[in-house]
């Protein structure tokens, strides 16, 4: 049904684990059946009222801890709990201070879009606003003399800006309160602490890059400053993975402020901006990780005896938490069982500094990736906006789902030249293709050797390491439907690029990265088909990815899978001696067109079937072998009362645009056939 249009990335949701809808109705209903002894909150928030500053520090604390399960949260939701943690962001101490923004932070994070509604609500911003401005204000007269020692007014930043980085990104009304009170001012005097304090800087970075997209409204709050601060950091030339990470983020920062620069500094600041990009990508994960693993272990080898101890004891809590969640939870939406998120960045020990550098490293690969899929995208405001199911990224509606089904109406995306240019120049497409490769296994087997990262692997490492490459595949999908073949490489490298993805069609692990892939996999195809490349899917594999893609649950997967069949059976259609396959393509796709549940689902292959047996003897052949027209004719009123049937209240105005479409065609394709076999 035509090339696919890329959607954007909106900023991935930052929950670990998030509530279900009613959850803070049925734990009420709980709580009264088990009694309250069962729940820790009534305690803990009684604590809050103590005169006593430790007790209220202690308290804090432990909410702190005790919400990183979310099954604990709707008990302190029931009782008030952000009315009663709010004021306390401006506590007289301000250990309390800190610990009680963490707990804020921490429910706001593990909660996800419905708590941080409520918190909203409850007026958090205001205290939250206040909180910060005196933190900035008391940045200097607050800096340590020791070099080690920690600067305690730029942790309560830290914990507030993060706070508010999380309410901004899952509540309007927040993002309306960051513009208005002019938090953006204040949030670049954070970013500014670097170098001298990465861990702020990188929070108010992260904070900037969400509440710059797709946010008019602050674009008239820019000004020198803020735009100098940016490029500063783009500047830096330090080799961490931590400044790496800054720099992405300030280069995803000025691309979402694009339109507010002038005229004469946009094409510096983009070339600035895809340089950023293509030197992060550059880094490889499976080299330093292992690398920082090594490092990590020269380290703990010359520290004194107790500080081992220490730090173990340290890592211990983190470790065992995420050993706990080691399966992934999962949560249900719409009755289908999706995964969620775990990252747990914010629960890394302070003393794993190489396990938080491995983080950053792939966190700022996956940011760079996500921002070059924004760069590809059209603005037009009618595009489907893909959300993370985190999220990662759990809509049921896969990125294509709707865009697919619609296809055929869309035009292909173009880049301006400027974009285009800068992506060729700094062989983005060679390395966001090498990013569909998985790291090293030599990455995950020292990683594994190490007995302070082996239990956090599969949950951190891991996970980022699968993300990372699911991300390139949806940027290589990105770059596809906006580049020509030229811009790639040419044949020679279309055709390796294509044999390296179908072989991750069939190791594909879980569902969203099966979407992934198949998508990226479409793309290519079509564009090795449109420039008469030969394919290099066997028969069987395509009949393997046909039969797979028939047992995913995700309507896009299946919709792409139809798609490649299309594609390749068309290409076919037009060489010798094909009638065979085409007669297996055929029938694959009269069986997802009569048995398949969703409506856009039958279209994309009764659309594969037109362009399949359009033209050509060897199509002609197959045709009657399989009984093709009589298979049509029994399909067409059964397809019409369908879409009569289930249209109007399953799908949109423009899928059943396309599907009115595609009942038209099957006519006259039927008409087309009845012809052939007259002849």
């Amino acid at each position: 049904m035509g090339k696919s249009r890329t959607t954007k990335f909106k900023r991935p949701q930052f929950n670990a684990v998030g509530l279900p809808v009613n959850a803070v109705k049925e734990a009420a209903v709980e709580e009264e059946q088990l009694g309250e002894d069962s729940c820790p909150a009534a305690e803990l928030l009684e604590k809050l009222e103590s005169p006593s500053a430790d007790v209220r520090e202690f308290a804090c604390a432990s909410i702190s801890r005790v919400v990183q399960q979310s099954q604990t949260i709707p008990g302190f939701l029931q009782r008030d709990a952000v009315r009663r943690l709010g004021p306390m962001v401006l506590d007289s101490s301000l250990a309390v201070r800190e610990t009680a923004t963490g707990a804020l932070r921490n429910l706001s994070a593990c909660g996800g879009q419905e708590v941080c509604e409520n918190m909203v609500k409850h007026d958090v911003m205001t205290p939250l606003t206040a909180l910060l401005r005196e933190c900035c204000a008391g940045f200097e007269s607050a800096v340590v003399q020791m070099k080690d020692q920690k600067n305690a007014v730029e942790d309560v930043a830290n914990e507030a800006v993060n706070l508010i980085w999380n309410l901004c990104e899952s509540s309007n009304q927040a993002l309306s309160v960051f513009n208005k009170a002019g938090l953006l001012d204040l949030v670049v005097q954070c970013l500014e602490r670097q170098p001298h304090n990465m861990e702020l800087a990188i929070s108010a970075a992260h904070c900037l890059h969400t509440v710059t997209e797709d946010n008019p409204e602050l674009l008239c709050s820019m000004n020198t400053a803020v735009l100098g601060a940016l490029d500063n950091v783009l500047l830096t030339s330090q080799p961490s993975m931590a400044h790496s990470l800054l720099r992405t983020l300030a280069a995803g920062t000025l691309w979402n402020l694009k339109a507010s620069l002038p005229a004469a500094r946009q094409a510096q600041t983009l070339g600035a901006v895809v340089a950023t990009l293509s030197q992060c990508l550059a880094l490889d994960a499976g080299t330093i990780i292992p690398e920082l693993r090594q490092a990590e272990e020269a380290r703990d080898r010359n520290a004194p005896a107790v500080t081992d101890g220490e730090d173990a004891a340290a890592a211990e809590p983190a470790m065992e938490e995420m050993d706990e969640e080691e399966e992934e939870p999962k949560q249900k939406k719409n009755g289908k069982a999706v995964k969620v998120d775990n990252d747990f960045s914010d629960l890394l020990p302070r003393g794993k500094e190489e396990l938080r550098e491995a983080t950053a490293l792939l966190t700022a690969q996956q940011t760079s990736l996500e921002i070059i899929v924004n760069m590809c995208c059209s603005d037009d405001p009618s595009d489907d906006e893909w959300e993370e199911e985190s999220s990662s990224d759990e809509s049921d509606n896969g990125p294509d789902s709707l865009s697919d089904g619609m296809s055929n109406l869309m035009s292909p995306l173009c880049l301006s030249a400027e974009v285009h240019e800068a992506l060729i120049n700094h062989s983005i497409p060679e390395k966001v293709l090498k990013k569909t490769e998985f790291p090293k296994t030599d990455a995950m087997d020292v990683c594994h050797q190490n007995p302070s990262w082996r239990g956090l692997i599969k949950n951190h490492l891991y996970l980022r390491m699968q993300r990372v490459q699911s991300r390139a595949l949806t940027c290589l999908h990105s770059i596809l439907s906006a580049m020509d073949a030229e811009s790639l490489g040419g044949p020679a490298a279309l055709q390796g690029a294509a044999q390296h993805l179908s072989t991750l069609v069939f190791g594909a692990a879980d569902e969203e990265f099966l979407e992934a892939v198949i998508s990226a996999m479409r793309s290519l195809l079509q564009m090795i088909a449109s420039k008469n490349i030969p394919q290099c899917m066997t028969p069987q594999q395509l009949m393997s990815l046909s039969e797979a893609a028939t047992r995913c649950d995700v309507v896009s997967v299946r919709v792409n899978a139809v798609a490649i069949l299309g594609i390749t059976g068309s290409t076919l259609a037009k060489e010798k001696g094909t009638a065979g396959t085409l007669q297996m393509i055929g029938n694959a796709l009269l069986h997802v067109a009569t048995r398949d549940a969703d409506l856009v689902v039958n279209g994309e292959a009764l659309d594969a079937l037109f362009d399949v047996f359009a033209d050509g003897d060897e199509a002609e052949t197959a045709a009657k072998n399989i009984q093709l027209l009589p298979a049509l004719k029994a399909l067409q009123p059964v397809f019409k009362a369908k879409i009569r049937k289930e249209g109007r209240g399953k799908y949109s105005p423009q899928q059943l645009c396309v599907l009115d479409n595609i009942k038209v065609n099957l006519r006259r394709f039927i008409g087309y056939l009845e012809k052939v076999v007259k002849k």
